[in-house]
């Protein structure tokens, strides 16, 4: 994702250059102050003794070479071994002091024409120059952790809203299997961890190993062979650290589900606070939540360890570096030698001052490691959360939309359920065979025990689910030939649990067709009985915010915006999930006054059990099992079929609230 934004990528990358180019040449500085002015020796001379000694070296090479080319015996083969090696090395020696030579003749000119003669001012020109690099430095880091901030918001910006966006199509089931708290967890703090590692990676994960190569540069050049033995701990070290990658990664990775089910644990128990309350169980739900924190703890902690491991890993990385080219390379100075156990560690023997500039690099890399130590719990924790999100954000709905939707005809359609299966677990059946007919402008109640079927039915129609047999069509398309939301904006719908939302009474209303005026937003309320109480009732009246589901106001306010919302959509055919079983007497009977008129040729499905509301309705279907047992009015059933009966004296149809 972050190749979407190149030019801030570009922009971090060239600031992370310019960071590391700053750290090594700054380090570089403490070659003149600790070789020239320290020995109270200008520029001037260090490049004239650096000429006569190459130039005496390479002369004093070529006459060891010619040495051993006129007294080496011939006499016998065995006395000739090691010889061409010899005079190989020497010179190799040749070619290197060669290239000093060039080097120094190259500057020469450039010190004398531009450099002062005198040490003193090569020591505060030296400072100048630390100091302006310093402040340079700085100023690409500060645009270097905006710019990778930057990146990082963007690219958290943008996956919240493509997950938001891929969870809204998915399908029902996905809500059912998933829980919320999951969902919020993965859309929140998960996108927030592989934001921290986006601002890890293009960050220190970016600039601590440029401002190692810009050390290993230099520390290359003084002498690359003794860079090479610095390095026999790293394998050891990079085996363990690619060993415990693996276990911060897999640690994140729990430490992410557990978090999601503390998540779920802190809203359900916020959610049913009556129930928990009413019941005296706060003592229960406290140590149901100390359980989850603990496991949260403890996961937590082991991340910690694991850290800290890594931590203590990369500082002896580092130690271990310096101390190994300390020992061997002071001994290598002191002794004005070359080889260490027979191993070819310098060209030619070091300067005190070209070693302590060594040491320098070498030391100059251990602060990028010692930083670098912080980023693998982040890198980790983000390649946790990204199979988290990546891994939902490649499934697919179960509801597929068509390649080539079919257009439904202007005008009111029937609604046809024909020979329907459904299941929502394999092996258990829900509908069985259901065949039903609703004519455009009719109203039908559905009436039956729980579970007999009668939400699904409504579930199928809004096309939430796919039938496992049979169809579901509107007009003569099969709704899954059709766009679900040319479908959808056909309906409107009422539930039992009115579902209002955080906003003020006008924005809930309005949802049902958000282009809407507030002049329609009133005439809705007015046709749904709630403008008096909106007006008298609420304190900043269409203005007042509802709270969270609605909390501010009854239920029977509730299903009264509820309603209105739905008046407002204008919908060719309103579903009704009991929508009056929960309300007060008063709002039933405005209630059921409003839906009186409202529903007059236009198409109705009502799931009801209130004898009142059924009067409204053409048919009444009887539903028991997943079957629909009989279809009539209310008096033609309560003669003909023994269940309606059974319903009507058992007191499942009541006559009022």
């Amino acid at each position: 994702m972050a190749l979407r934004y190149r030019i801030t990528v570009v922009g971090i990358m060239l600031t992370s250059v310019c960071i590391a180019v700053f750290w090594g040449t700054n380090i570089g500085a403490v070659y003149p102050i600790v070789e020239i002015a320290a020995q109270e020796q200008s520029l001037h001379d260090w490049v004239a003794k650096r000429i006569d000694s190459s130039e005496a070296s390479i002369a004093a090479l070529q006459t060891d070479i010619h040495r051993i080319r006129q007294t080496q015996e011939v006499k016998s083969a065995d006395p000739q071994l090691g010889i061409p090696a010899k005079i190989d090395k020497l010179q190799q020696q040749i070619g290197y002091e060669e290239s000093r030579l060039a080097m120094a003749k190259w500057l020469e000119p450039v010190i004398h024409r531009y450099l002062p003669d005198n040490p003193f001012q090569i020591l505060c020109l030296v400072v100048v120059f630390v100091t302006v690099g310093t402040v340079l430095k700085c100023g690409f880091m500060v645009l270097n952790m905006v710019l990778v901030a930057r990146l990082s918001q963007q690219i958290i910006f943008d996956l919240r809203n493509q997950f938001f966006h891929h969870a809204l199509k998915m399908d029902l089931n996905t809500f059912g299997d998933d829980r919320r708290s999951d969902l919020s967890s993965r859309i929140y703090g998960d996108t927030s961890s592989l934001g921290n590692g986006i601002l890890v990676l293009f960050g220190k994960t970016l600039r601590e190993p440029l401002k190692m190569g810009s050390c290993l540069i230099g520390a290359a050049i003084v002498e690359w062979r003794m860079l090479l033995f610095t390095f026999i701990v790293c394998p050891v070290a990079m085996v363990v650290v690619v060993r415990l990658a693996k276990s911060i990664k897999r640690a994140n990775r729990r430490l992410m589900e557990e978090s999601a089910q503390l998540l779920h644990r802190l809203m359900e128990a916020f959610a049913g606070i009556k129930v928990v309350k009413a019941y005296g169980n706060e003592s229960f739900e406290r140590t149901r939540f100390l359980e989850r924190t603990g496991q949260f703890y403890r996961k937590s902690m082991r991340i910690a360890l694991y850290s800290a491991l890594v931590r203590v890993n990369n500082e002896m990385i580092g130690i271990g570096m310096v101390g190994i080219s300390m020992i061997a390379g002071a001994y290598l100075v002191l002794n004005q030698q070359t080889d260490l156990f027979g191993i070819p560690l310098m060209m030619r023997p070091m300067h005190f001052g070209e070693l302590f500039v060594f040491y320098a690099f070498i030391i100059g890399m251990s602060d990028p490691i010692r930083k670098l130590s912080d980023v693998y719990n982040a890198l980790q924790s983000a390649a946790a959360a990204s199979d988290r999100i990546f891994g939902y954000l490649d499934r697919k709905s179960q509801l597929s939309e068509p390649r080539k939707p079919k257009m439904i005809p202007d005008g009111r359609q029937d609604l046809t359920f024909e020979h329907v299966d459904f299941h929502y677990v394999a092996g258990e059946p829900v509908l069985k065979d259901v065949s039903l007919h609703v004519h455009c402008g009719e109203t039908i109640a559905i009436v039956g025990s729980n579970g007999c079927g009668k939400s699904t039915l409504m579930n199928l129609a809004l096309r939430f689910f796919d039938p496992a047999a049979g169809s579901v069509r509107i007009g003569f398309h099969d709704l899954r030939e059709v766009r679900s939301r040319d479908l959808r904006k056909r309906f409107g719908i009422v539930t039992q649990q009115a579902q209002l939302f955080d906003d003020t009474v006008a924005n809930n209303i309005r949802y049902g067709a958000m282009n809407a005026s507030a002049d329609e937003v009133v005439a809705a309320a007015k046709r749904a009985h709630a403008h008096h109480f909106i007006e008298h009732h609420l304190e900043d009246g269409y203005e007042t915010n509802v709270g969270e589901g609605g909390g501010r106001l009854s239920g029977g306010q509730r299903q009264r915006i509820a309603l209105a919302r739905a008046i407002l959509r204008d919908p060719e055919i309103l579903l009704l999930d009991e929508a009056t079983s929960q309300i007060d007497p008063e709002s039933e009977r405005l209630i059921h006054e409003a839906l009186k008129r409202f529903i007059q040729d236009r198409t109705t499905i009502m799931i009801t059990h209130r004898l009142s509301t059924l009067h409204l309705a053409d048919r009444i279907v009887v539903m028991d099992q997943g079957r629909i047992v009989d279809t009539g009015t209310h008096d033609e059933l309560s003669e003909r079929c023994p269940l309606y009966q059974r319903f009507w004296e058992g007191g499942l149809l009541q006559r009022s609230a």
